[in-house]
């Protein structure tokens, strides 16, 4: 097997597309099952996350006095976040939720995650729509070139979702353990990132406690902060150049390479781990 970007893997997912869009469609339909309001889910249950963040953080704790138009500063950041949250938890568990499939059929192992990448995409559209919808009725929405920052903040998620989900599925075969873990660092990842707060709440402290200038850079180094600064740009047009960092550009460029490095890492894992999964599950 090949690593999808020297052609081999690539071709062979793509003369799978019909499976893997069954996979998708499959596991849609189950996450609803018997479900009387079905995919409204999609749509409820973020905006009910979305309320108890707007009401506890932005009005009883006052997170939104810092942040113009918080509302929907709020939903943006949550939208990307539950996105990239979606891939990685879905395609963590995707090998072992699809065992007796490993087991008893030969298929591109990748199918899985991917299909738990497509299903998670399929989500995001949904909240997407909403967050145009609302960003619209509010007048919120920047310069229209400013929506071009929506597609290398949407990359970054992709890439970086894609390559830990691929890892993680296949680690989770031998540690099942890894699972639970990863819940509880998407959980930390979502704190991390400028959601509920801005990145200048962040350096407002870190000059306030006299912290060395490498632990800044350290919290923009993280992607899904940077992805979330740029999805900002792209749907929140009460920001100001001082509500981002110097050089977003650029950062999201090295992330973005440093993306492309590590997803062929976690195949090259994935590949050398693929072959005791059967005997494993």
């Amino acid at each position: 097997m090949s690593f999808p970007g020297r052609g081999g893997k690539l071709r062979e997912l793509y003369s799978r597309r019909d499976l893997l869009f069954l996979l998708v469609r499959r596991d849609l339909q189950a996450r609803y099952r018997d479900s009387f309001l079905g995919f409204l889910w999609t749509v409820i249950r973020p905006l009910i996350q979305f309320l108890m963040y707007f009401i506890v953080l932005g009005q009883f704790l006052r997170a939104a006095e810092g942040i113009p138009n918080f509302a929907i500063y709020l939903f943006a950041g949550l939208t990307l976040y539950q996105f990239f949250n979606d891939t990685v938890a879905g395609a963590t568990g995707s090998i072992l939720m699809n065992g007796g499939l490993v087991k008893k059929i030969y298929l591109p192992r990748e199918i899985f995650p991917f299909a738990s990448v497509g299903g998670a995409g399929f989500m995001f559209l949904v909240q997407l729509a909403v967050l145009v919808i609302a960003a619209l009725i509010f007048r919120a929405l920047p310069e229209p070139i400013q929506v071009l920052w929506f597609f290398p903040a949407l990359g970054l998620v992709l890439l970086y979702g894609t390559a830990i989900g691929l890892l993680l599925s296949a680690v989770n075969v031998y540690l099942r353990d890894i699972q639970y873990l990863t819940d509880v660092v998407l959980m930390l990842a979502m704190w991390a990132s400028p959601i509920v707060y801005s990145w200048r709440m962040v350096s407002d402290v870190i000059d306030r406690f006299s912290l060395p200038s490498w632990v800044l850079e350290i919290y923009l180094a993280n992607p899904l902060t940077l992805a979330i600064l740029g999805f900002h740009k792209a749907f929140w047009g009460a920001g100001t150049p001082q509500d981002y960092p110097p050089g977003l550009e650029l950062r999201m460029l090295a992330a973005g390479v440093v993306g492309l490095v590590f997803l062929f890492i976690s195949h090259r894992v994935f590949t050398r781990l693929q072959g005791n999964f059967a005997q494993e599950l």
